[in-house]
């Protein structure tokens, strides 16, 4: 990447004089009482407001820019690849991606975006959390999702915060068990716990007094817990006790077989229908993150002989994407959930490596918005031709679009300052929800919006 174009706002989500004099401060930060949120907010900020809720496609490994969103004619492309050019400058695959191709005009893809990581493990927790894994800061940085859980309310009978198929996921930390992610498995028979039908017509009343039983045995404990974690879980046992006999809530868990193949009868494809369901309900869920693994393509990219290649990936992708726009869009839905679909980095640019593959790549890597007020049939970013470097950010930050900027897009299209800090975390160090936010090094992508 040229230097013209790789600034780094100053630095790697970098400490500041101020987060300085406010760590010599905090001692006097003690004497505060915890029981209510301090948070700080400056400037003002203008948010769009565009999405109530966010499904984000966590494409785990690191999707190759070039072979999925920004893909170039060149030798590395397999036999019948069918790169089809789009109105607004999308590119598409029309043998991976077939079903997404005829819906570029809902797709916005980011093409000026990198990363500040190169390890999985750090791309991931930067993707999740919009900040540095620290190992002294890691226990009070919640997951963008609880953030989102968190200012929006959990006073509905869904969890703010719905997770698939995610194992290194990080959870709601200082924030609570209220916004906790819950992480079913999706499958057509439905969570089979929501009810405990061993009494028939008498379940749910012995249920109903059970429960209260164990609540007034519980009082003690729950009113003073042990630690953190014990209060946490209180708060979520407390959650998942209300839905429980819930029609509504057991509806959204189940799907029908036609539904399942229509999105590819794989793990992301049944997540993406309950995900689907979850927006259709409009009952508490604000964000949804749901995982496809397997990105992480080395070797034999293109080996139709192997069980993980970009074949398969790109199909699973295309059927449970693809299907998801095309039903929120039918039943109206999709104009208010902003869907991001993105990896933790890039991958090499150009030919294959030696064994038939692309290895992890951070100057680059592409990011695909669509609904939640985003105005699709559109490019952001110019990269040459080889997928190697931006040559035009094309948005007013002049730079690459980092993981903060995506944060600051959907907090902003939900809602949420993303300038604003929250004091009375366990250690009394303020936690930013995005780092440089309130001296303007990370902003918002105003350009999704149009």
């Amino acid at each position: 990447m040229t230097n013209s174009i790789h600034k780094t706002c100053g630095g790697h989500a970098p400490y500041t004089r101020r987060h300085f004099l406010f760590g010599a401060a905090s001692a006097g930060l003690l004497s505060v009482h915890a029981d209510a949120e301090i948070t700080t907010s400056r400037p003002a900020v203008s948010l769009r407001k565009t999405a109530r809720a966010c499904i984000f496609v966590n494409l785990n490994g690191g999707a190759s820019h070039l072979d999925t969103f920004d893909p170039k004619d060149g030798p590395w492309n397999p036999a019948g690849v069918a790169l089809d050019q789009h109105p607004g400058g999308l590119v598409l695959s029309k043998l991976l991606f077939p079903k997404l191709s005829t819906l570029t005009g809902e797709l916005l893809v980011l093409r000026s975006c990198a990363s500040w990581e190169a390890a999985h493990e750090r791309g991931q927790f930067y993707m999740q959390t919009a900040h540095t894994q620290n190992p002294a800061l890691a226990g009070e940085t919640p997951h963008i999702g609880a953030v989102i859980g968190h200012e929006k309310g959990a006073g509905n009978v869904m969890p703010p915060f719905l997770s698939f198929n995610q194992t290194n996921l990080q959870g709601a930390t200082f924030l609570g068990g209220s916004y906790m992610p819950m992480m079913p498995v999706a499958n057509r028979a439905g969570i089979t716990t929501l009810t405990h039908p061993f009494f028939g017509a008498q379940s749910e009343q012995r249920f109903e007094e059970r429960f209260r039983l164990l609540q007034d045995l519980d009082a003690p404990i729950r009113a003073n817990p042990y630690n953190e974690i014990m209060g946490a879980y209180a708060g979520y046992y407390a959650r998942a006790k209300s839905m429980m006999y819930n029609a509504a809530v057991d509806a959204i868990f189940k799907f029908t077989v036609d539904d399942e193949n229509r999105y590819g009868a794989t793990t992301l494809g049944r997540s993406l229908i309950v995900a689907r369901n979850a927006i259709r309900a409009n009952n508490g869920t604000v964000f949804i993150n749901a995982t496809q693994g397997g990105w992480d393509t080395h070797a034999d990219q293109f080996n139709r002989g192997v069980a993980t290649q970009n074949y398969t990936l790109s199909r699973d992708l295309d059927l449970a994407a693809g299907s998801l726009i095309e039903d929120l869009r039918a039943s109206g839905d999709l104009a208010h959930t902003l869907v991001v679909i993105m990896g933790e980095f890039g991958r090499t640019p150009g030919p294959l490596n030696s064994r038939g593959g692309r290895d992890h790549y951070r100057p680059v890597m592409s990011v695909a918005l669509a609904g939640g007020g985003v105005r699709g049939g559109r490019t952001i970013g110019i990269t040459d031709s080889t997928g190697a470097a931006i040559t035009s950010p094309q948005w007013k930050g002049d730079r690459p679009i980092y993981p903060e900027d995506i944060t600051a897009t959907i907090y902003s299209a939900l809602g949420i300052d993303w300038t604003k800090g929250i004091n009375d975390t366990p250690s009394y160090r303020r936690f930013y929800y995005i780092n440089g936010a309130v001296e303007g090094r990370y902003t918002p992508v105003e350009e999704v919006f149009g």
